[in-house]
């Protein structure tokens, strides 16, 4: 669970760098990420993953906790937005 936290934390910032702004989102998108690495994690037991560090698939944990945080930027782009 740490090393999901870890890398969860570590692809939102990266995420973040990447994208611009996250104001509002950025709790949603730490859960995303953290919770997206540790499904990507189990399921990269299951499938086998070719980058590992001792038991935990990076590749995998890293891929699902991205698609975490898009799914959290796409949903947050279709809901209604606060005008100035």
């Amino acid at each position: 669970m740490v090393l999901a936290v870890l890398v969860g934390v570590l692809n939102l910032a990266l995420f973040v760098m990447l994208g611009g702004e996250a104001r509002g989102r950025l709790p949603f998108l730490l859960v995303a990420a953290v919770l997206g690495a540790y499904a990507g994690q189990a399921l990269g037991a299951r499938l086998g993953d070719p980058i590992r560090i001792g038991d935990f698939g990076l590749l995998s944990s890293s891929a699902v906790a991205w698609v975490g945080m898009a799914i959290v930027a796409i949903v947050s782009t279709l809901g209604p937005s606060r005008q100035a």
